[in-house]
């Protein structure tokens, strides 16, 4: 049985109003019944994809029903992590077909909130290197940082968070990729892509600006998570 963890943040954001926005990462193709069920309970004005919601062009099919019943039930934006680059059709299109607000190096406002997505930097289905992700689109994030507002940032890849996003007038930003670090001994994340052995960015708060979220799924890989329940995160935006 799988166990999901619910972890709710007080965002201060200062916009006129308060809503509350469900944030889910690296679905991966899993079973989605239970995630569905947390959306039944919290009811949130919004749903948040930090990219992964599908694995590749074989495993792909519940990636999409799942989006397809967000975006009928809720306003739901998401952003492209790498495995989405791993599709062999348009993933651009086919996503935007489900009814989701797909923010691929672009964002849109939401209850006097801008929610931007910093697309992954990887290109296609070729991603061999664990060690290095290929930089994002500096124009956007520069373009987007400038905006007046509170600004949320949907980027798959924390490791960008320390190099590119950092310095940036950007309040808040939602992450997901490190799987927790996969194992967790003594609280810590033992591995994770793009980060290499003991990543600093695997699960929680960083900075008050950073959430990095353990994902809900990772069924077709063949590490199994020891001492790292899956995640399910709740904002609520102040």
């Amino acid at each position: 049985m799988r166990v999901i963890k619910v972890s709710d943040y007080e965002i201060n954001a200062k916009a006129g109003g308060s809503f509350v926005a469900c944030f889910l990462s690296d679905l991966h193709e899993c079973d989605t019944e239970p995630v569905k069920a947390l959306l039944d309970q919290y009811s949130p004005d919004c749903v948040l994809i930090g990219g992964d919601y599908i694995q590749n062009s074989r495993y792909c099919e519940k990636g999409f029903k799942f989006l397809t019943y967000c975006a009928e039930k809720y306003p739901t934006f998401c952003c492209l992590g790498n495995h989405e680059l791993k599709y062999g059709g348009d993933i651009r299109a086919d996503t935007i077909k489900t009814g989701v607000t797909l923010l691929d190096n672009s964002y849109a406002e939401f209850k006097g909130v801008l929610i931007g997505g910093l697309s992954s930097g990887f290109k296609g289905a070729k991603q061999g290197n664990l060690k290095k992700t290929p930089p994002p689109d500096t124009g956007f994030l520069s373009e987007f940082s400038k905006k007046d507002g509170f600004k949320i940032l949907l980027s798959h890849h924390p490791e960008y968070y320390p190099r590119y996003i950092k310095n940036t007038d950007i309040q808040l930003t939602l992450s997901g990729h490190a799987h927790g670090g996969q194992w967790r001994l003594f609280g810590r994340g033992l591995f994770a892509p793009g980060q290499g052995l003991f990543p600093k960015y695997t699960s929680g708060m960083y900075d008050n600006r950073l959430i990095v979220s353990r994902g809900l799924g990772d069924s077709h890989t063949r590490v199994p998570r020891i001492n790292n329940s899956f995640e399910f995160i709740v904002l609520q935006i102040r």
